[in-house]
């Protein structure tokens, strides 16, 4: 894997508009070779605003198949350099955060934290802002942790002991681009599909996706069990908190393990309930992450739910390492 070069050279996009540009019913889909040369192109600003503004919304009304997303990932993850792979005997975990916070206190900060003190590396990428929302990134800088800015500021927080957040921007800057353009169409396009399902590392590491639609659970499934490459595969994968990876702390999604082109159900859906777990006064960044500081320092209960994710991770994390038996 390795970082592609810009080319200059403008690339015909009009046979693919014509294909996956027929609405939901008459359009077809891209072969995975296709995905990945239309991507890679994309990424590289070789198609013309205007044929990018059409794939990008053909691809919304559409929706995108196996074969396509597993084509894009191919070119995404080809556009950037792969980090180093830590060492030790946790393979590191993967949360993507790019909702934050509406209604609820965004706790992907605390899941962060607690899988980095059982010693597990933790790469958390994602958003610095959003406008209306609260970010992870916000917890994090409430809490005394700033942003790494490079793979080496990524190492080192991971070899202190603290979760790592890099910005996508610096991770995947291409993809940033791509990701930016919500802010013109006014609707997110395949990229925030893809920033979800990133695996950056050189090495193995578990993915936590969620995902906020039905259709995307049996998309995504399919990807992980048939089309991901073998040994990136492995991901849990749950019905997002708000759009974030982190259990409900009042209800507990439903996790599903893919590992091997098989999938597992590690832990099943509570049942509706309405007691309602401890949580911060208010979702703004101060709030929430004092009220994570509380819970790291004992003063109040982790949710079990969460507890629970912590758990099952650090089993994956260790199995994908070669150090343990995996998730019970």
């Amino acid at each position: 894997m390795h970082p592609s070069t810009l080319s200059t050279e403008p690339f015909a996009a009009a046979r693919f508009i014509k294909e996956i540009g027929r609405g939901k019913k008459g359009a077809r889909s891209m072969t995975r070779d296709d995905a990945r040369s239309l991507y890679a192109a994309m990424l590289d600003g070789r198609v013309s605003d205007l044929e990018l503004g059409g794939i990008l919304l053909a691809m919304r009304i559409k929706g995108e198949s196996v074969d396509e997303i597993a084509g894009f990932l191919d070119a995404a993850e080809a556009s950037f350099a792969p980090l180093p792979q830590p060492a030790g005997p946790f393979a590191p975990v993967l949360i993507p955060s790019y909702n934050g916070a509406r209604k609820m206190a965004n706790l992907t900060p605390l899941l962060a934290l607690l899988l980095a003190r059982q010693g597990v590396p933790v790469l958390v990428h994602g958003v610095s802002r959003d406008p209306g929302r609260v970010t992870t990134a916000e917890i994090f800088a409430a809490m005394g942790l700033p942003a790494a800015t490079d793979a080496a500021g990524v190492a080192l927080a991971q070899r202190l002991g603290q979760p790592a957040f890099l910005p996508i921007e610096l991770l995947a800057p291409k993809m940033h681009r791509l990701l930016a353009l919500r802010r013109i169409l006014g609707v997110r396009n395949s990229t925030h599909t893809l920033v979800k399902i990133l695996q950056p590392y050189a090495g193995p590491a578990l993915r936590l996706v969620s995902y906020t639609h039905p259709e995307y659970l049996e998309m995504l499934a399919v990807y992980f069990v048939d089309a991901a490459p073998r040994g990136r595969g492995d991901a849990f994968l749950m019905r997002g908190t708000e759009g974030e990876t982190v259990a409900n702390a009042n209800r507990a999604n439903q996790i599903d393990w893919f590992h091997d082109g098989e999938r597992t159900l590690l832990v099943p859906r509570d049942a509706p309930t309405d007691l309602l777990a401890p949580a911060p006064e208010a979702r703004e960044a101060g709030p929430t992450a004092a009220w994570i500081g509380a819970v790291l320092a004992g003063e109040a209960p982790v949710p079990a739910p969460i507890a629970e994710q912590v758990a099952q991770c650090v089993a994956a994390s260790r199995r994908l390492a070669g150090a343990g038996d995996g998730p019970r």
